[in-house]
């Protein structure tokens, strides 16, 4: 993960580097995927996560793109 202050200098460190974007999050949607990832890893019953899961997680914060899914 990679912190940028705009859009502008995610594509200047892109073209020094040639290589492509993953996925450019806003940091509310950090927060949030942080918060529901990480929130009961320390609980004794945790167990992991499934696919379908881990996909819902990302869909209850809208990271709906391609990036975010395995197709099966």
């Amino acid at each position: 993960m990679l912190f940028f202050r705009s859009e502008e200098d995610v594509n200047a460190w892109k073209r020094a580097r040639n290589v492509a974007t993953g996925e450019v999050l806003e940091p509310a949607q950090i927060w949030a995927l942080s918060q529901k990832w990480y929130g009961n890893r320390l609980a004794h019953d945790f167990h992991g996560r499934t696919l379908e899961e881990a996909q819902e997680i990302f869909r209850g914060i809208g990271l709906t793109s391609a990036f975010w899914y395995i197709e099966k």
